[in-house]
């Protein structure tokens, strides 16, 4: 068959398949009750768009010869933003704010049930009432009123939306809406898994939130955008709310309102240097005129060694993005706003193979105008992961002060210790059982453990630290015991005598 017969041949079979999608789609919205038809249309009909885009697109989303690094002034140092100062009237500035937290995740990475938001990371404190803290804290000192806007999933809502009632009293706004439900669909067949709108039962694994680029739809659709604009706010400060380095910051707010050179930004990523720990992190390019946020995903194999290299990559997307109101109104209007679908392959608990299609927040920078990276500390990067992360947000290496943590001033050098804890320490409740106390890790570099391993009271651990069970072994680390540059391997039992 010719080429051009080829093509031909491809295009009848998309537009087929297209067409048996949309029939599948229509069968499970006739399923939908009264009260929901409208809203679970809405959902159908984003997801179709985006169907549709995954069968133009063919191979990597981006040609490598055009990926250039981007100019100079396109990225600016944050030292440069701070050193201009804040206004007097910082509170006039802060009430065009809104904060906007990626709430739909849930804990299951960790072993734990529910949102992920839930999570206690610091003296009983969740990730949720950090937030919370930090932002009654602005409006307390400053005046003001920064309402908080919670993005939760299908999987988060229903839990999140009960919590909140303990936040009545405090002194900020909450507002929730809800990402979109898309269908996941059959690696083989391509057609959606699910047979009607329920998300219970069998058909619990056949739906997923489309990513965190599908805040601008279903912001939108809510129609909380436009009330917020209507209250005359501005910006929205957008952050996961696992990243506990993620505060509002009012040196980049007021380079936001009042712009050194007369004209406004519509979109700010903030990003960080790598280090090797953060080689797969997403990275800002000068990619036909305009910034453009290029994920390891996009990236042909050929040159995927290239990608990681921090010599020439030195930056990463931390997820702390300002955008414009405005912008993000016109431009969905428009239907302007163009992200790069991330295929997200999965095997359900029954072994089906299924993909979900995905959109990233920040891959949408490319159609804002005047965009701009802004390289902040690295301390505004500080995502709770997994168990290791959570040891080292729990110690002494950080103090909390009204919500926020912050390097603790004992602490000599201002880098975090790499930790790796092992297998035993996945889920939150077994970390928590292993540890009587968390250990003093002021003087720590580089943390390993491995196999069944527990820590007494009050251990102190210094330099590089090595713990290491074999399978059927187990180390107790007595309490009070100081290790400095040890390795410590085999049996080592403390039993009540």
């Amino acid at each position: 068959m010719s080429q051009g017969g080829t093509s031909q041949f491809q295009e009848v079979i998309r537009q087929e398949l297209e067409l048996s999608v949309k029939k599948e789609l229509e069968k499970i919205l006739s399923t939908a009750p009264q009260n929901e038809s409208e809203h679970t249309k809405k959902d159908l009909e984003g997801f179709r768009k985006l169907f549709h885009r995954f069968l133009q697109e063919k191979g990597p989303s981006v040609d490598w010869g055009k990926i250039q690094r981007p100019p100079e002034d396109s990225i600016q140092p944050y030292e440069k933003i701070k050193a201009r100062g804040l206004p007097d009237n910082i509170a006039s500035v802060l009430n065009k704010l809104v904060v906007v937290k990626l709430n739909g995740g849930l804990g299951t990475s960790m072993g734990c049930k529910g949102p992920k938001s839930l999570i206690g990371v610091r003296n009983e404190n969740t990730f949720l009432d950090l937030t919370v803290q930090q932002i009654e804290h602005l409006n307390k000192t400053y005046n003001t009123d920064v309402p908080l806007v919670l993005m939760n999933s299908f999987n988060t809502d229903e839990d999140t939306k009960k919590i909140l009632q303990k936040y009545s009293h405090c002194r900020v706004k909450i507002y929730t809406f809800n990402q979109s439900r898309y269908p996941r669909i059959n690696k083989e067949s391509l057609l959606p898994v699910a047979k009607d709108v329920s998300y219970s039962g069998e058909n619990t694994e056949a739906w997923y939130p489309p990513g965190h680029g599908d805040i601008y739809a279903s912001f939108y659709n809510s129609g909380l955008l436009d009330t917020l604009i209507g209250e005359g706010k501005e910006y929205i400060f957008v952050s996961n709310i696992d990243n506990l380095g993620a505060t509002v910051d009012l040196y980049i707010l007021n380079h936001l309102m009042n712009p050194p050179n007369g004209k406004r930004c519509e979109f700010v990523m903030e990003v960080t240097n790598k280090t090797r720990a953060d080689v797969k992190g997403g990275t800002l390019t000068q990619y036909e005129g305009k910034l453009r946020l290029v994920e390891i995903a996009q990236v042909p194999k050929a040159h995927v060694d290239e990608f990681k290299s921090v010599s020439k990559f030195k930056i990463f997307n931390t997820n702390n993005l300002w955008i414009s109101l405005a912008a993000v109104k016109r431009l969905q209007e428009q239907n302007a706003i163009d992200m790069e679908i991330i295929v997200n392959p999965k095997t359900l608990d029954g072994g089906l193979n299924v993909i979900q299609l995905e959109t990233a927040v920040g891959a949408a920078i490319k159609s804002f105008e005047n965009s701009l990276g802004i390289n902040v500390p690295r301390s505004r990067f500080l995502p709770v992961k997994t168990t290791s992360d959570l040891l080292l947000v729990m110690s002494n290496l950080y103090s909390l002060n009204a919500g926020s943590l912050t390097m603790s001033e004992k602490r000599e050098f201002p880098t975090v210790p790499l930790v790796k804890l092992g297998s035993s320490f996945t889920k939150v409740q077994d970390y928590l059982r292993r540890f009587e106390s968390i250990p003093d890790m002021l003087e720590l570099d580089h943390l390993t453990v491995s196999g069944d391993v527990t820590f007494g009271k009050n251990v102190s651990l210094k330099g590089t630290v090595i713990i290491i069970a074999n399978h059927g072994d187990r180390i107790d680390i007595p309490p009070g015991a100081v290790l400095e540059n040890k390795i410590v391997s085999g049996n080592l039992r403390i039993l009540d005598h």
